[in-house]
């Protein structure tokens, strides 16, 4: 099986959509193509990618994928910009001083 990228595309409406490919070039192009009215981007096209990781492993892919899908834009939007020291800060569960 063929390692696996995650990549983030940003939408026309201003949306994060995260997937997992073998092709980020060809995943792209399809998306704006808009073959398949049920999915998330055919309405939001077109799309830019934003931000894709080097491949690696299919497992470690989907894992990171849906641990990305489940982080607010703000996190999402760091690791686009290249803020790796932000995104610690920017989880979702803050907790209480004491």
């Amino acid at each position: 099986m063929k390692d696996l990228s995650v990549y983030i595309l940003t939408c026309a409406d201003d949306s994060f959509y995260t997937g997992v490919t073998n092709n980020v070039p060809l995943r792209v192009f399809k998306h704006n193509e808009g073959l398949d009215k049920k999915s998330y981007t055919y309405s939001r096209r077109p799309v830019v990618l934003s931000w894709a990781s080097e491949p690696m492993e299919t497992l470690y892919a989907i894992a990171f994928e849906k641990k990305i899908k489940g982080w607010s834009r703000k996190k999402k939007q760091a690791l686009i910009d290249g803020e790796f020291d932000a995104l610690v800060g920017l989880s979702k569960k803050k907790f209480k001083k004491k």
